[in-house]
């Protein structure tokens, strides 16, 4: 393992959730307010490491590497979805005794925050607030990669076996902006995607795009219905939710806070997060 996720990996836990591990990463402070922080697709709760300090001298942080992601779990026989990610985060949230928390989702798992969302009722609403970065929020406005496209389909666990490193570099040079993730930034996400078999699941894992059309109208109702602080912070030159998606988000969102950042693509809390941080942090300072 690398010495940058060796890090990151001896500074979390595992949780045991049905009997598969999952690994969580969580900053502790209790009486700090919390920051939960939900990862995308293909990568893991790394993605959150270029922010990870700048978020924790204020607020406690809590993530996890979803199942079939990074460093939890990855069985291959088993049918992956958004409903069983969010109970996921819920038995997380539970151990670590959170009550009340926010929202920080990126990709993949803004899906998993519009569940939580929809959940609201339920758990007599814990969230405070949502951010969300670029992601499919409207399946109508998202624009998966071909490559995605033919993963989901019948190629997709020969595709799977021989995906690389260079082909995903090739991917994420196209959904990043002006700012292309480095050889070493490659190669972390790369280990990431392959520990413990992790390739033979990402045909699996695509199956949220079939579940965001499907469950489209609960998903987007419980959005744009929320009642509490709704923030988007949108890299523009994403093709596949960039500033097309954003400018949806805004004319169907109009109390929520939408900032943009020039230059930017689909990781902005990778490619700019210096920018992202502070937006953020001004986004939840302002509202309480």
């Amino acid at each position: 393992m690398s010495p940058a996720l060796s890090s990151w990996f001896s500074a979390g836990k595992y949780l045991d959730f049905k009997g598969r591990g999952i690994f969580v990463r969580d900053s502790g402070g209790r009486l700090k307010e919390t920051i939960l922080l939900i990862h995308g697709f293909p990568t893991a709760s790394w993605d959150f490491e270029p922010i990870w300090a700048l978020l924790g001298k204020k607020y406690r942080l809590l993530t996890l590497d979803m199942l079939g992601f990074g460093f939890s779990a990855k069985p291959v026989k088993h049918t992956y979805s958004i409903s069983e990610q969010a109970d996921i985060f819920e038995a997380a949230l539970f151990e670590a005794k959170v009550r009340k928390y926010h929202i920080l989702a990126h990709d993949y798992g803004v899906s998993v925050a519009q569940e939580l969302l929809a959940r609201q009722g339920i758990q007599k609403k814990p969230a405070l607030s949502v951010c969300f970065l670029n992601g499919g929020l409207y399946p109508e406005f998202h624009k998966p990669l071909l490559i995605q496209k033919l993963m989901l389909g019948p190629l997709g666990p020969l595709l799977a076996r021989f995906s690389s490193q260079g082909r995903l570099k090739s991917s994420f040079d196209a959904i990043f902006g002006e700012r292309k993730p480095s050889a070493s930034e490659i190669e972390l996400f790369w280990e990431l995607i392959c520990y413990n078999k992790g390739k033979l699941v990402i045909p699996k894992l695509l199956r949220y795009m079939v579940e965001r059309r499907l469950y489209r109208e609960c998903w987007v109702n419980a959005m744009e219905q929320t009642k509490i602080p709704v923030q988007m912070i949108n890299g523009p030159l994403d093709p596949i939710s960039g500033r097309h998606l954003a400018e949806a988000f805004a004319l169907r969102n109009p109390m929520a806070r939408v900032d943009s950042l020039e230059g930017v693509g689909h990781y902005p809390q990778v490619e700019a997060p210096q920018k992202v941080a502070a937006l953020y942090l001004d986004f939840l300072r302002k509202i309480y």
